[in-house]
Formats: C-alpha cells, structure tokens, sequence
C-alpha cells in the first residue's frame, strides 16, 4: 500500500519504505530562486531535506555558490577562490536580486530548526584548494548548530579531513563519476568492487550520491546498488530526477524510471520538484 506521507514535498513512502525528497540546490520547485534563504526557512521550519552547494573564498570562509566563477549566478566577475568576505557583500544574485548567502549568515540561519531538517553541504572545491584554514572555518561556524548537517564531496581527502576535525556532521561521498569511467573501460563487477572499497574506506561515509540512471542501468544488468549500499548499512541518495512538465505530472518514460527506482527503495531521491513529484505519485497510484 503507497500513502502520501506529506503534501509539502518531504517523503513518499511505498511497500514500507520512506523514500525522502531532498530539495535540490534549496529549490522546492524549479521555478523557485537558486539558493534562496527563504526556501531554506521555510524547509528548516517543515524538516526537510535540501541541498547547498558551497566554494570555499580567499579568506578560508564559503558562499553558497554551484559555479566556480562569479559570473554565471551573480553580477560579481572572477574566480571565487580570489575574493574575500568584504569583496562578496555588495555582490547580488542574478535572480531576485538577492544578496549572496556566506557561511558566517549560514550558521546564524541554522540556529533553530525542524529536528528532522538535515541540510548538506556540497563542497564543490577539493581538499587542495579548501586546504586546513576551510577546514578551521567548518569547525568554528558549523560546530554547534540546531540542523543536522551532511557534507559531501567527490574529493575523499576532504571528506577524511572533515571526519577528523567534525566528527559529529554525517558525511556523503559521490563516486558517481568515477564509476561511470569504470563501467565504460571494463564491467559491472569492477563497478561493484570499486564501490565496496569506497563504503568501507576512510570516509566512513553515512550516504552514498549516486546518479539515478546509473542506478536504473546497473539494475537492469543485474547489480543492485542501492542493496549494495544499504546492506553495508549506507544510505542512497539518487540525484537528479525532476519532471519536465510537473503541471501534467509523470511522462510515461519518466514513470516507468521513477518506478523503477522507487522499486529499489533509495533513502532520498533529489529533486528540483518536490511537491509535484508527490502530487505525480499519488495520481499514478491512485489512478
């Protein structure tokens, strides 16, 4: 029996499993601002699940920014490794005019939450240019914060470091990339083994980012990735899997891959439409 658990775009469960909807890039729809502080209040208030992603500034201190240049999202210019804190406070956001979010207002922003809103912070930098002092800065802003925090990376070194100066955040590491590079030089076993040494090595990590297709092409030759994780007692977030059109809901391709996914039974699927993911779900179920 499926039952729609929340209508603001947290959770699905289906065959006894809870399935959360993580809002990505603070997007509780696509037509919401990147990055927007209100969305983000509005998900610590519910308990929801979202996604940041932060480069790491000059300074040693983060902005909450997907590019590694200011000019795709703001009207700032050049690489955000060259600017530090006063370089960024007069800088807004291409949409909405917004100013940008840095990590000094980010953890003011975290004080009171939800006990069940869970933020992850998406370095997008690698351990190399983060280095110790980025480290430092997670620790003095980020150590005492009401929101359970999550942060992942591709880069293990990072991930390793943030295990050692915070070991209290839940840690993820994305090997997506990696593993679709093995798949295409050799075979799905080599995928699997690669993957099993990642959930057991020093990260350490609580979730495992894998990117949706590659789960469903995996399944279809028979490799449960997502079993594969859960049985090593990870969880599995499947990115990214928004509709096209969520006005109409579920396109017939999209509802034999979601289905198949959600057949799976991932812990939390990234979405940039989580309600209307829902609201698609519940006519298809109930139809």
């Amino acid at each position: 029996m499926t039952r729609l658990l929340d209508a603001q775009g947290l959770e699905i469960s289906h065959a006894g499993h809870r399935t959360r909807l993580k809002w990505h890039r603070l997007r509780k729809r696509f037509a919401d601002p990147l990055f927007s502080a209100e969305v983000m209040a509005e998900g610590f208030a519910a308990g929801a699940s979202m996604e940041l992603d932060l480069r790491v500034r000059a300074d040693g201190g983060f902005v909450v920014l997907h590019d590694d240049d200011l000019e795709g999202e703001t009207t700032g210019h050049g690489p955000i490794t060259e600017k530090n804190i006063g370089d960024l406070r007069d800088i807004r956001m291409k949409e909405g005019d917004r100013p940008l979010i840095l990590s000094e207002d980010l953890a003011a922003m975290m004080q009171s939450t939800h006990p069940a809103a869970l933020l992850q912070f998406d370095m997008k930098d690698d351990y190399e240019a983060i280095d110790v002092r980025g480290i430092e800065h997670l620790a003095a802003h980020f150590h005492d914060i009401a929101a359970s925090v999550i942060v992942s990376a591709g880069s293990l070194d990072l991930i390793v470091a943030v295990k050692e100066k915070l070991p209290h955040l839940l840690r993820g590491i994305d090997p997506t990339d990696k593993l679709y590079d093995i798949r295409q030089a050799g075979s799905w076993k080599a995928v699997e083994m690669e993957l099993r040494a990642d959930l057991r090595g020093p990260t350490e990590p609580d979730t495992i980012y894998l990117h949706w297709q590659l789960i469903l092409d995996a399944a279809r030759e028979g490799l449960d990735l997502i079993g594969l994780c859960q049985d090593e007692g990870k969880r599995v977030d499947a990115w990214t899997f928004t509709l096209k059109d969520p006005e109409a809901g579920f396109s017939e391709e999209e509802w034999l891959n979601f289905s198949a996914l959600m057949a799976l039974k991932p812990d939390q699927i990234t979405t940039d439409e989580a309600p209307a993911t829902e609201r698609a779900w519940r006519r298809r179920m109930t139809d």
